[in-house]
């Protein structure tokens, strides 16, 4: 069973529509505000990790508050971290102690995230990561990021790795079956050998399609950020994903495939320098230069998805509330040349910005 781009475009259609989505990196990570590698740049154990989970107590959780300034932005759609890297779920799972409903907040915030983004009439979208750092079952001393690597106390431990892949599709078919008609599913990401079949993409994507036929997938279950995977060949695996997504950095043409047909991608961007609420990071990017990067992005026949990071109350600070209100001035004249639009490539790119069209 394969994929094919004509499936890949009917899929995608609302979404390349739309073209302007909003991205929430949020977890345990946003309490130290260091981003949302920290348990793996720190190299910190599950115990030092712990005290976020016990304190975890987002008073301030507000989805639809979010939703309003997303709304409000321009953006059609939102992206949540259901699980991040960490293993920590946002969701209450049946299959860990890890979750949100342990913490002190002691509730679904996933299932209040996508009730609050359907009341502003916005589509919903869910990241997992397929990487979990706390699974007893995941690798460590030999893998590329996990915080124990290289630790010669996990040199000749043995995993059941089946176990982990039993334990992941497990928590893919709870997202997928627990909330409704989901619309995105960001999956992050493959590395190294960590690619395609290791996390068994095919059976996964199989289940995933049993029960949300709509979803849109990204291409991680095949590549990372760098790479576009089977998408732009003549064999485009069932896995590919239905959108490339390439990170921080716009292609220099958009992305097509090996006959030049062009194929869906989503640029994934941050405001400052992490995608998780860190308070010290005051390296945002001015409100034209992302308005830039999104009429950028459509010029080449693509999207863009605007990350926030919610501090630990749940949040959204100053710097970024700004960006969204700059947006919402733009998007408000000039909304019609990005929903809908593609770029215009009989025409040469003009020194002073780019083109989109709209129909003819």
């Amino acid at each position: 069973m394969k994929n094919s781009l004509e499936a890949i475009n009917k899929r995608t259609e609302w979404f390349r529509e739309s073209r302007f989505g909003m991205f929430i990196h949020w977890g345990l990570y946003s309490i130290p505000g260091k981003g949302e590698w920290v348990r793996s740049h720190q190299r910190l154990t599950i115990e030092e990790y712990e005290p976020y989970f016990e304190a975890f107590n987002p008073t301030e959780y507000n989805p639809r508050e979010w939703a309003r300034q997303a709304k409000a932005a321009g953006m059609k759609y939102m992206v949540l971290t259901a699980k991040h890297h960490d293993g920590f779920c946002l969701f209450d799972s049946d299959y860990t102690e890890y979750k949100v409903t342990n913490t002190p907040i002691g509730k679904d915030l996933v299932e209040e995230f996508v009730e609050a983004v359907r009341e502003e009439g916005l589509k919903v979208g869910l990241y997992f990561s397929l990487i979990d750092w706390y699974h007893k079952d995941f690798p460590k001393y030999a893998d590329l990021n996990h915080p124990m690597r290289g630790n010669e106390a996990y040199k000749d431990e043995k995993i059941d790795f089946d176990n982990y892949l039993t334990y992941l599709h497990n928590q893919v078919k709870e997202i997928v079956t627990k909330y409704g008609k989901i619309d995105i599913l960001w999956f992050d990401y493959s590395y190294e050998e960590m690619v395609g079949e290791k996390w068994q993409a095919t059976k996964l994507i199989e289940m995933v399609r049993h029960y949300q036929p709509d979803v849109i997938v990204d291409n991680r279950l095949e590549t990372s950020g760098e790479g576009f995977g089977s998408i732009v060949t003549d064999d485009i695996q069932l896995y590919s994903g239905d959108f490339v997504s390439p990170e921080q950095i716009v292609p220099h043409e958009g992305i097509r495939n090996y006959k030049g047909d062009p194929v869906p991608w989503e640029l994934c961007l941050t405001m400052n320098n992490n995608w998780a609420y860190n308070p010290t990071d005051y390296l945002y990017k001015s409100s034209k230069t992302l308005i830039r990067k999104l009429v950028e992005c459509v010029s080449k026949n693509g999207n863009m998805i605007l990350n926030v990071g919610p501090d630990a109350l749940g949040q959204i600070n100053s710097p970024s509330l700004a960006i969204l209100k700059d947006f919402h001035e733009w998007m408000s004249r000039n909304g019609e040349s990005i929903y809908g639009c593609v770029g215009e490539y009989d025409l040469p790119k003009p020194e002073w910005g780019y083109y989109t069209k709209k129909d003819n």
